[in-house]
Parts: structure tokens; sequence; C-alpha cells
């Protein structure tokens, strides 16, 4: 099965580059910080090239004046992408080493930074508006993938410990080898094998183990179909004409990128499942790409008995998406909980 250029593309805030036109054109105005990433989020100002070609020398090559003679890559071509990952977690999180397999999706830095800050500003609102902070705080990554990047971000912005887990071997080594040549992370991320792709928390979570919070960047489409199609759209709208064939590059798996019913699915499923881990997590999180699917999403929360949900909006680049939010602890179990884990030293 080929691999496809991915949704996420669009999550960077860069405009997309173009370098066919020869003479630059009038000098376009960008706005100095992208005000819809979170105050906190390291990504805000527009990208200093020349910083992260000091941080990932080998970025260099992909640098060049856009059409608006701004430095800037060509968001369409996966070996730049790959370079400027591997740049921005080098200079802004300290990561000396990072790869990804061949065909593993290469996810938007920016954004995944945004749903980890969000998902700090949850257990603040839990806890008083203080962040908990430090090593005993646990963060269940589900679906870690082959580029560890959650874990990355969380461990240095807030000094959390991991579990990642996924259905894929190669993309576990893969996060393994990251986490392997980055010490700071050994003590950190815990990876787990999912054996059953049904199941997301059993076999990972384990009955006496407290998780402050999950979180989840599920697949998107229904079908490898429906894949192929959007990325299809997508190309053709990057390229500005009309594309019939993938590109064979890092676009994602087919894990990452469909599953059976989709996001919609996903969800719920993973709605249904979290039930019976209602009392050792303070807080389920999933990120919804498409709003259509939450009226069934809080239905089956509603079916479900959670106690309280939260939907939290996200904005990068062009594109709208939220995080879906939801407890099972009653107020006397979270006043224990904080008391116990967040508020103890």
């Amino acid at each position: 099965m080929p691999y496809y250029v991915p949704h996420c593309l669009s999550l960077y805030p860069n405009k997309i580059s173009q370098f066919t036109n020869p003479m630059p054109e009038q000098k376009k105005e960008h706005p100095a910080e992208k005000v819809v990433l979170h105050p906190r989020n390291k990504h805000r100002e527009r990208y200093d090239f020349d910083k992260l070609i000091v941080a990932c020398p080998e970025l260099a090559k992909y640098v060049k004046l856009n059409q608006y003679n701004d430095q800037s890559i060509d968001f369409a071509n996966p070996k730049a992408i790959k370079w400027l990952n591997k740049a921005l977690l080098k200079h802004f999180y300290g990561i000396d080493y990072w790869d990804i397999p061949t065909g593993y999706l290469c996810p938007p830095i920016p954004g995944r930074a945004d749903y980890i800050h969000h998902a700090a500003d949850l257990l603040a609102a839990s806890n008083d508006g203080h962040i908990p902070t430090g090593s005993k705080i646990k963060c269940m990554d589900i679906g870690v993938g082959a580029s560890c990047v959650f874990p990355i971000i969380g461990v240095k912005e807030y000094g959390w410990t991991f579990i990642g887990s996924d259905t894929d071997v190669k993309a576990l080594d893969s996060a393994n080898k990251i986490i392997n040549y980055n010490h700071f992370l050994l003590k950190s991320v815990d990876l787990r094998l999912q054996e059953n792709p049904k199941d997301i928390f059993h076999g990972i979570m384990e009955r006496n183990e407290p998780v402050d919070i999950t979180i989840c960047n599920p697949p998107f489409h229904a079908s490898a179909e429906e894949a192929q199609e959007g990325t299809l759209r997508k190309l053709s709208s990057l390229n500005h004409k009309k594309i019939t064939t993938p590109v064979l590059n890092f676009g994602g798996q087919s894990n990452e990128l469909w599953c059976e019913g989709g996001e919609g699915r996903f969800v719920r499923d993973m709605i249904r499942q979290s039930k019976q881990f209602g009392s050792n997590c303070f807080w389920f999180t999933t990120q919804i790409s498409k709003q259509s699917h939450l009226p069934g999403i809080y239905e089956a929360l509603k079916h479900a008995g959670a106690l309280e949900v939260k939907t939290i909006s996200m904005t990068q680049g062009t594109k709208v998406s939220r995080i879906v939010a939801w407890t099972f602890l009653k107020k006397d179990q979270q006043n224990g909980w904080r008391s116990t884990r967040w508020n103890a030293f």
C-alpha cells in the first residue's frame, strides 16, 4: 500500500511556499506572532530559519526565498518537512536524535505542542489554576507513533512521565530509538505494545496505575480509499493543479490514517472502553478533527455516564479542531486525587 501525504500537513502555520515564480511579488505582511496558537506554545513566532539551520545544518538546502522574498521551505516536500521537524525539536526541545522510518506520519510540531499545553490547562482547571508538573504526573499517549513527539514535548515542558501505546511494532521500535538516544527521556517514557487492535486501554492501562490524563490523535478516515481521496485533494491544493497519483513519502501507515468507521467510531469505542477505567484516570481526552462527529461523541459520553465533559477549541493555520475531555470521577474523588497526586508536596 502506498504512503500518502497526511491531512496534518495543513497544521503547519506557515503558508505553503511556491518556488516556481523567479521574480518576487510585492512583500507580503505577516503577523509577528501566530496568536491562534496557545500562549505558551514556543512556535507562535514565525520560523527563524537562521537559528533553525544552526540547530540542524542539513535544513539549509531546503530553505529558499519564496514568491514574497521570505525565507521558507516547500511544505509539499516530505524531506523538507522532516528536516524542519528535526530542527524544531533540536532548537526548542533539546533533542539530539530524531528520525522516523520511511512511510510513517511526520507530525506538525506546533499542533502537537498546542495539544500538550491545552492538556496542561485542563489539569490546572481542576487544580485551582495550578498546572501539576513533575515526574509524578502521568500522561498516556494513545497511538504514540514512530515520532514520539507528544512525550518529547510533555517531558520537556512540564516534566511529566508518559505511557506510549501503539499497535505497530515498527513504530514502537522507532520511538524507542529516539528515547535511547535522548537520555532525558529514558526514565520518563514507557512504551507498550497494544496486541489487540480493538482494545485501547485494556492491556495497556493497569487497574492499579493512576493516569492523570490521556491524549490521542485518532485515525481520521474510514477507509484506505477515503484516505487516498483526501490526500489527493491536499496535494492538488498544495500544487495548484489536479493531482491524481499519490506521492510515496512519509504520509502515514494505514493504522495512522484510517480505521473502520473513521474518527467518529474510534472515539466512540474509546469512550465506551474508558468507562471500565474511570476510577484510575482523571481526564480522558482526544482530538476531534471533524465538527460533525461531535453530536455522536456527546451522545456516547452521555450513554457512558461521563460526569463532566469539556470541549477545547484549537486552531493551527487554517485548520480548526478541538479536544474533547471527559471524566468519571465524582467531586470527592477529584479532591482526593488532587491531594494525593498533585498537591502532596
